[in-house]
């Protein structure tokens, strides 16, 4: 019984620390800030998708919901590894979406046929998919992700 307990607390303290840190605020990205790890656009999705257009880009969708722990966790270490960073930063534009709270959600979810989080969608500027993974990736495996979608885009 004490153990279960000491496993709870323990539990209850990640995933405070770990929702406190996806509260912050962000603002909009600009290409001279110097930051670790993925730069998200700040803007609508539709200006995310207009940003797209104009760079050539594809656009990478972290599709999460606020209750999810492993969203949370890609949040606090694989989005934040200086490696996967520098690669997304400068081959895709970024985006972060809570697909239950955003005004654009609802509609993607069902467009994407979001099935659980979180859901990583490579997106093109049309809005439509390139590429999707599902589920919690390490920095390591997620590097490799986005050099496949970029291989294939080529």
């Amino acid at each position: 019984m004490k153990t279960n307990l000491i496993i709870l607390a323990v539990f209850l303290t990640v995933a405070q620390i770990a929702t406190a840190s996806l509260g912050k605020s962000t603002h909009r990205f600009s290409p001279t800030e110097e930051t670790v790890g993925i730069n998200f656009f700040t803007g609508t999705w539709q200006e995310a998708l207009n940003e797209a257009k104009a760079k050539n880009k594809i656009i990478f969708l972290d599709a999460y919901a606020s209750w999810c722990g492993p969203c949370k966790i890609m949040s606090n270490t694989t989005f934040k590894d200086a490696e996967v960073g520098t690669y997304f930063n400068t081959n895709f534009i970024n985006y972060k979406m809570d697909m239950e709270k955003n005004p654009d959600g609802k509609r993607l979810s069902t467009k994407f046929k979001l099935e659980a989080y979180p859901t990583l969608y490579f997106v093109n500027a049309s809005e439509v998919i390139v590429f999707q993974k599902l589920g919690m990736h390490q920095a390591k495996e997620f590097l490799e992700i986005g050099k496949t979608v970029i291989a294939t885009k080529k």
